[in-house]
């Protein structure tokens, strides 16, 4: 078979079942098949397409026993379809590549650097490209040189490839002198990422960006070239509020629109769609439900099972992340790649988002309802909760409030995009504005009806005392131990019984996953925080909500006067 019906079996393969994979890759392969059967805008090249595959597997190995034995790198199935998938659709207006933007989701040990690697030698030397820039980009020099490194030792051990398109190896660079062109490692600790022509950017490893700084450069600096090229190889991580994050979600609405198409292919449809013709991606993970100790989902996250990824090993080391809770974050980011929390998680993430759902408010409207309010800063968050709760279950919506000039001074580079789309509220000036949040709150309590607004009085009083002179029954329950630790095991106890529905929303949702439980001698908790850039207004507001539902504070705010 081509390289194209070789991608063409592969899309097959995984919609029926024969090669196990996640509604992602499903969804990418069905949006493939979709297009071969008639796109009004582009076509598929499959000379294009072939070239690139050819060029990808006369490249050598460089490292472990296939370097030694002096192999050839051969792709497998989901490598092929890629990068079909990548060169083979064109524009029909003008035979330009399609794709532009390329994000790819994969466990460690599946070749993804030795795939980034050959698409920066195939841009810099095969392209058709003048001048070509292609640069291998991360946050550290250290980490841009990796699939560098990688490119370059092809280079040096094909003498047949330098000579025929002039390949000179330099120290900090790959160059092809009759073209002008090169390849290099750029990071964000250069002096500057100023006038920058990109033709193509490698980005390995997007997780462990901790800033956008890197992607938003090469993201903009394309405006010179004809058919740019952005692809981002990474596995999960924890940072929910970085680039990375922000990035695969973008990916996942643009493959919810093909779902959609398709009723969802049996999956619960998580979000909106995107319709984005030049944005292509995979995501090979495992679905809700599957049971990371089950060998039979591993290959899931790992498409390279039994080639450059061993079964053994997996098993090993699945074995110590279920006896030790500690290993077990590292091992489903990067042997599984799921997103979980920070190392040390209060959260079953996985769970949490489980428990999101297109909800509306109104329709809890009647539920017993009690109200939790962080005020904890003038200057950054607010935060007030909204629980409603009956027959064990519960529904949680949330409002988040922060100064606007927070939005600009932050180095979260997510609360602009989180402002636009409603998910926090900016409030004008430096600090909150108070008679803005008593008056929306006030709103709030007046048509849902809490019965109790919970409140830490350790802090700003003026909206409680406020709220409270006007007849709303504020609760003071102080953030301690005793106070705390019931409501943090009772909303987790919620969300791993699925008795839980929230709102989606991602400020949120990033909050939950910064949260650290903090245990005392006594076996308590209260909830903490890693970094102080690591929010958790918002699960704080909710504790305090839950803190006023539980049997054991009944009586503390009972007596004050609050109505049960």
């Amino acid at each position: 078979m081509t390289y194209s019906e070789r991608a063409r079996r592969y899309a097959e393969a995984v919609l029926s079942g024969e090669i196990l994979a996640c509604k992602f890759v499903k969804a990418a392969a069905l949006r493939h098949l979709d297009d071969l059967a008639g796109c009004e805008d582009y076509s598929y090249n499959a000379a294009a397409a072939e070239k690139v595959c050819m060029f990808a597997e006369a490249m050598p190995h460089t490292k472990g026993i296939w370097a030694r034995r002096k192999e050839k790198i051969k792709l497998e199935g989901w490598q092929i379809f890629s990068l079909c998938c990548i060169f083979g659709w064109v524009r029909k207006v003008d035979g330009l590549r399609r794709f532009r933007t390329v994000y790819f989701e994969v466990a460690r040990k599946n070749a993804k650097s030795t795939l980034l690697s050959v698409v920066a030698l195939y841009l810099l030397a095969c392209d058709g490209e003048s001048g070509a820039e292609v640069y291998s980009a991360a946050t550290t020099r250290d980490q841009a040189r990796i699939v560098f490194a990688a490119a370059k030792r092809m280079a040096q051990m094909e003498p047949e490839f330098r000579s025929r398109f002039g390949i000179e190896c330099w120290k900090d660079s790959v160059a092809v002198e009759n073209t002008d062109s090169y390849l290099k490692a750029l990071s964000a600790e250069a002096n500057t990422l100023d006038g920058l022509n990109p033709h193509g950017s490698l980005i390995d490893e997007l997780h462990a960006h901790r800033t956008r700084d890197v992607w938003d450069v090469m993201e903009t600096a394309t405006g010179a070239r004809s058919q740019p090229l952005i692809v981002a190889i990474t596995t999960a991580g924890s940072n929910r509020a970085g680039i990375c994050y922000e990035v695969r979600g973008y990916l996942v609405r643009v493959l919810n629109q093909t779902l959609l198409k398709h009723d969802g292919l049996g999956y619960k449809v998580e979000g909106d769609a995107v319709q984005d013709d030049t944005f292509f991606g995979l995501i090979y993970t495992l679905d809700d439900g599957d049971d990371w100790q089950d060998e039979a989902v591993w290959i899931k996250a790992n498409p390279n099972l039994g080639v450059s990824v061993y079964q053994d090993d997996l098993r090993r080391q699945a074995r110590k992340a279920s006896a030790v809770a500690s290993a077990q974050p590292n091992y489903l980011t990067k042997r599984m790649n799921i997103w979980v929390s920070s190392d040390s998680r209060w959260m079953d993430m996985l769970a949490w988002d489980r428990c999101g759902a297109d909800i509306e408010i109104e329709d809890y409207k009647g539920w017993p309802c009690v109200f939790g309010m962080d005020l904890a800063s003038k200057t950054d968050f607010a935060a007030l909760s909204m629980l409603f709760h009956q027959d064990g279950r519960y529904a949680l919506f949330v409002r988040l409030w922060i100064p606007d000039a927070q939005i600009s001074e932050s180095d979260n580079s997510q609360y602009a995009g989180w402002e636009i789309n409603s998910h926090i509220t900016a409030t004008d000036g430096n600090v909150l504005d108070h008679d803005r949040l008593k008056f929306e709150i006030r709103e709030l309590a007046d048509e849902y009806k809490p019965s109790a607004i919970a409140y830490d009085p350790g802090f700003d009083m003026v909206i409680p005392q406020s709220l409270q002179n006007e007849g709303l029954p504020m609760i003071d329950v102080r953030p301690t131990a005793q106070n705390f630790s019931e409501p943090m095991k009772t909303f987790e106890a919620a969300v791993l019984s699925g008795k839980m529905r929230h709102a989606r929303n991602p400020a949120y949702d990033w909050m939950v996953s910064n949260v650290i439980a903090h245990e005392n001698r006594g076996g308590q908790f209260t909830p903490t925080k890693e970094r102080h850039d690591a929010k958790i207004d918002g699960p704080v507001s909710t504790f305090l909500a839950f803190a006023v539902t539980a049997k054991e504070t009944k009586s503390i705010w009972e007596t004050r006067g609050a109505p049960v």
